[in-house]
C-alpha cells in the first residue's frame, strides 16, 4: 500500500453558505478531490469540519510544495469547471496555505500514516519574524513538542513551513492529530504551556497564534 502522508499539505478551507451546503458537499467529495487527487504527486486528502463554525477543511497530502507546480495541476486549476467557478465565486472564509514538513513525531515511530486518520485535528499557525525562527524551532522541537506527546491523546506532531497562502501571512503551522479533545485540557499538555522558555517567547506580540479544532469527517482515497 502506498504511503497516505506526503512530505507538504496543501491546507485549504471553505465556509458555502446553508442554503448550498449539501451541494457544496456533493461537489467537493465528487468533483473538487477527486479531480485533484488523480494529479501528479497527491498521496491523499482528508476533510474536516471547524467545530468553532460553519467551515470545512481540506488538507491534501503532497510529494513536495513543487507538486502544484506541475503540468497536471495547473491544468486543472487554470480550467475551472462550471461548478467550481460558481463555488469559489459563492462560498466564504476561504483559506489556502501551501506548506512543507519541517518535522514530523508520531507517538509511535512508523504510524504516521494511521495517526492521519485521527478524529481530532488541532491547527495552530504562526507568523515568526525571521530573527526569532531559530529560537522558536527550538523550543517547539526540543521542549515542548516532546512534553505533548506525553499525553497519551496526542498521536503526532506534524510541523510545517508555510511557503505561500492566504489571508493571513503565516511562517509556521503545526498539525496536532489527537485521538480525544481532554488533550487539550490534560494536565501534559498544561505543564508544556507553563515552562520558562515558552513564558518568555510568549511575551512577543508575534507569538500570537491562530488555533483552531477540526472534528475529521473522511479521507480520500477511503479506507
Amino acid at each position: 500500500m502506498s504511503t497516505l502522508k506526503g512530505e507538504a499539505v496543501l491546507f485549504s478551507e471553505m465556509a458555502p453558505d446553508e442554503t448550498f451546503t449539501e451541494r457544496f458537499h456533493e461537489w467537493y467529495n465528487k468533483h473538487h478531490i477527486p479531480i485533484r487527487m488523480a494529479c501528479d504527486g497527491f498521496a491523499s486528502a482528508q476533510r474536516y469540519g471547524r467545530q468553532d463554525g460553519k467551515g470545512f477543511l481540506a488538507v491534501y497530502e503532497m510529494d513536495d510544495i513543487n507538486v502544484l507546480s506541475r503540468e497536471t495541476y495547473k491544468a486543472v486549476k487554470n480550467k475551472p469547471s462550471d461548478e467550481t467557478a460558481w463555488m469559489l465565486a459563492n462560498v466564504k472564509g476561504f483559506t489556502r496555505y501551501l506548506a512543507a514538513e519541517s518535522s514530523v513525531k508520531p507517538v509511535d515511530r512508523g504510524e504516521a500514516d494511521r495517526a492521519l486518520d485521527a478524529p481530532l485535528l488541532y491547527a495552530v499557525a504562526f507568523n515568526i519574524p525571521a530573527e526569532a525562527h531559530a529560537e522558536f524551532d527550538a523550543w517547539y522541537e526540543t521542549e515542548h513538542v516532546p512534553m505533548l506527546l506525553e499525553c497519551k491523546e496526542w498521536l503526532m506532531v506534524r510541523r510545517m513551513r508555510v511557503a505561500d497562502g492566504i489571508p493571513e501571512q503565516y511562517t509556521h503551522m503545526a498539525l496536532h492529530y489527537l485521538a480525544d479533545a481532554r488533550a487539550l485540557q490534560s494536565p501534559k499538555r498544561d505543564a508544556a504551556r507553563n515552562t520558562d522558555w515558552r513564558h518568555r517567547l510568549a511575551k512577543n506580540d508575534w507569538f500570537k497564534a491562530s488555533y483552531t479544532l477540526f472534528d475529521r469527517l473522511e479521507r480520500f482515497p477511503p479506507d
